[in-house]
């Protein structure tokens, strides 16, 4: 279901979704789901929406840049190789160990740039 979206999905909109063809599931089977596939780098959480997406590129062999379209929703995943480990250098210079990186950029895309016009 996350690889049909265009942008992020929040996991109470996933169990609506899935209501419609099994409406006896629940909540913490939803939760469930979207840990054990983040766990395995399918899916990924955007922190700043509550939401998840489907990963384009392995989300834990490497850093995604996730570029997130406010006017529309659009989540456009890159890569990023040598970005965490750039960033756990900057972060280690203070003796900070990191364990995670989340990289969210929050703007507009190139369609809703255009659609609105010259500025």
């Amino acid at each position: 279901m996350l690889r049909q979206q265009r942008g992020a999905l929040s996991a109470y909109a996933l169990l609506d979704a899935m209501r419609e063809t099994n409406p006896t599931i629940s909540a913490p089977t939803i939760y469930r789901a979207l840990a054990a596939l983040s766990e395995r780098g399918e899916v990924q959480r955007l922190e700043s929406l509550n939401a998840y997406i489907a990963c384009k590129h392995g989300c834990e062999d490497q850093t995604s840049i996730l570029s997130i379209c406010d006017d529309c929703g659009l989540v456009e995943e890159s890569a990023a190789p040598h970005l965490l480990e750039q960033l756990s250098k900057l972060a280690g210079r203070s003796g900070f160990a990191t364990t995670r990186h989340v990289v969210e950029i929050h703007g507009r895309c190139a369609s809703c740039d255009d659609a609105e016009g010259p500025a």
